[in-house]
């Protein structure tokens, strides 16, 4: 099945994901400037949250990744002079040309792994040193030797993000992963301009007859409602987690869990300045046995005006109405859907029914992946 996520966020003044200048991203669409927040953000926004982690399945993404089996292997009591080697040799392992890094312990690229990852390489570096039987013989072991030792990378488990996000390597220790979810930068359903705030820091222990700033700066920010949406595809991501224990459990409660975090989660930039931390406006899931995605982002290319009832409800009415739209047009089979909406607009959904709370609608959620296991 597709599971398709639609969801409206209107957010105060804040500064959420940044550009190489420190200004809030944006995108011209329809022939306007729109506030944007970038894909990469958003998930990272959503695999690190809390909500996430209680699934219990969450890799680690980094180029740290020999330090962490050097950090595994001295627990299992391995020698130092064997952990200094490993940790020179895994430096290459996920680096293109296989060769190792000579500037530290780490990877040219930044790989996402799962612990049965981190896992497996301390054991085919323990199964190295039994074979070899002393420190001269395994510094003789190179990269490009050492991965046909690793072996079980096409049945070894994987985390729910690596599942639903995918993984693209160049070295045959790990296991490519195709996304189960496409995630679209989310923009501004109106039209946006960039302001500035000029701020100044007073020293406390400024004398009396001392004037002046102890420091000054500017940092940028825009206020938009977001129009953001996902499609999730669970064949592909039942596919992806197969080798995992309880891989039906899991997607169980994975999906209902992904989109509970989607809601209550928001960028990290510039928090501790702003504070913009905001649910949805307007949320809608559909659920297709057709694969067949489709945005409803083009219910923007006309912006939302903030007269009359204001952005929110113009947002909320204008894509009811493009949905009513696409439905009359397309008919496309739709087998599910649900909506909440928290502030109502003046259209109405022809089709679907609306939920009578956010946990109602997970609920519902929930049967339907059930539905599709069955």
């Amino acid at each position: 099945m597709l599971f398709e996520i639609h969801m409206l966020k209107n957010y105060p003044p804040v500064n959420l994901n940044r550009d190489d200048s420190g200004a809030p991203k944006t995108c011209y669409f329809g022939g306007w400037q729109r506030g944007r927040i970038s894909s990469q953000c958003l998930k990272r926004s959503w695999r690190t949250s809390d909500l996430f982690k209680q699934l219990g399945s969450v890799g680690m993404r980094t180029r740290r990744m020999p330090e962490e089996v050097a950090k595994l292997l001295r627990e299992q009591g391995m020698g130092e002079e064997f952990v200094e080697h490993a940790q020179k040799m895994l430096t290459g392992i996920a680096n293109k040309d296989g060769k190792e890094n000579t500037k530290g312990n780490y990877t040219e690229q930044i790989v996402i792994y799962s612990p049965e990852d981190i896992a497996r390489l301390a054991k085919a570096v323990q199964d190295a040193v039994a074979e070899d039987g002393d420190i001269k013989t395994f510094k003789n072991r190179k990269a490009k030797d050492f991965v046909k030792m690793v072996d079980g990378a096409q049945t070894r488990p994987i985390t729910a993000d690596i599942a639903l996000f995918g993984r693209m390597v160049t070295s045959e220790c790990f296991r490519d992963v195709d996304a189960a979810m496409q995630v679209a930068h989310a923009i501004s359903t109106h039209a946006v301009s960039r302001e500035s705030d000029y701020f100044t820091a007073v020293d406390d222990l400024l004398k009396e007859d001392e004037v002046g700033a102890g420091m000054m700066g500017d940092v940028d920010f825009n206020s938009c409602c977001y129009y953001e949406y996902a499609a999730l595809d669970t064949d592909q991501l039942r596919e992806n987690l197969r080798y995992t224990p309880d891989c039906d459990e899991l997607v169980d409660k994975l999906v209902p869990a992904l989109i509970r975090t989607m809601t209550m989660t928001n960028p990290s930039g510039k928090q501790n300045t702003f504070a913009g931390q905001v649910f949805p406006a307007f949320i809608m899931i559909e659920c297709k046995r057709d694969k067949i995605p489709l945005s409803y982002v083009n219910a923007y290319e006309e912006p939302a005006s903030a007269y009359g009832r204001g952005i929110v409800v113009s947002s909320i009415d204008k894509l009811v109405e493009h949905v009513n739209l696409m439905d009359k047009t397309y008919e496309l089979p739709v087998e599910h859907r649900v909506w909440l909406a928290p502030k109502s607009g003046n259209a109405a959904l022809e089709k679907g029914e609306k939920a009578a709370s956010f946990p109602a609608m997970l609920d519902a959620i929930g049967a339907w992946v059930k539905e599709d296991k069955a």
